[in-house]
């Protein structure tokens, strides 16, 4: 019968075979008050670089807590290389948008700030917890890297010329999504280095969208005859893109 594990854990130590990891005040709380763990208790955990480590809680109190290194449990692998630029919406839809980027695979993400974006203040940590725990709970063996929010000139500005940004316009002529990446697919079978772009509420400006045709790199593609909210616009795309291009073929491992 396969060990139970109680958890997994993100942390930033390395991992190996026969050592002490000491977890954060914030593990050792959530294992102590939440979860009720004690000594014995079998976790796995990660960090982005040594695979998926079974291992087991050693001491615990209030503030602190320490588990020894087991055996590994996965080898490391890469996600696939896609990149998601979105322009941030109200707290809820983006809780939803955060977590359903990080189950469906994407390695970045990058907020952008469009003429329509409802306010520019992004709290750059509660994202960063919020990879965490989808990364925790989804099984995946990495953290999607969060950058900064940049304005959306700047954004296209930084985005290599080489790498295709697939971008969602709600309105004025697009190519289906599916069939962009279709083409895609038969011209680089790797399918690696690429993006896709979800706008604002209110989607983007006439402007915005003239400028964005400009750029070699970029491909305006549509989804369909409705009119999605931001949030569901992500989530159609990364399907759509990993349907096609992505890993959705593969199985998670035999537990």
């Amino acid at each position: 019968m396969a060990e139970r594990i109680l958890t997994r854990l993100f942390v930033e130590a390395a991992l190996a075979g026969g050592t002490t990891v000491d977890l954060s005040p914030e593990h050792a709380h959530f294992l102590r008050s939440v979860l009720r763990a004690a000594p014995g208790a079998k976790l796995a955990l990660f960090n982005g670089r040594d695979g998926e480590w079974l291992a087991e809680l050693d001491a615990i109190g209030k503030k602190q807590a320490s588990v020894m290194i087991l055996e590994k449990r996965r080898d490391q692998t890469p996600s696939p290389a896609l990149e998601l630029a979105f322009a941030p919406v109200k707290k809820t839809p983006m809780d939803f948008l955060i977590q359903k980027s990080v189950e469906l695979g994407v390695s970045a993400l990058h907020p952008v700030l469009t003429e329509r974006t409802q306010g520019d203040r992004i709290n750059a940590g509660r994202l960063r917890a919020q990879t965490i725990e989808a990364a925790e709970q989804c099984e995946r063996l990495d953290i999607p890297e969060l950058h900064e929010a940049s304005k959306l000139e700047a954004f296209l500005d930084g985005w290599p010329d080489t790498k295709p940004l697939f971008v969602c316009a709600e309105a004025g002529d697009a190519t289906p999504l599916t069939e962009a990446l279709m083409a895609q697919k038969s011209t680089d079978p790797a399918a690696g280095g690429q993006g896709l772009m979800t706008g604002p509420e209110g989607g983007f400006s006439s402007q915005e969208l003239v400028n964005l045709s400009e750029r070699p790199f970029v491909t305006l593609v549509g989804l369909g005859p409705r009119i999605l909210r931001a949030e569901t616009a992500a989530l159609a795309a990364l399907t759509l893109w990993q349907a096609i291009v992505g890993d959705l073929g593969l199985r998670p491992p035999h537990r």
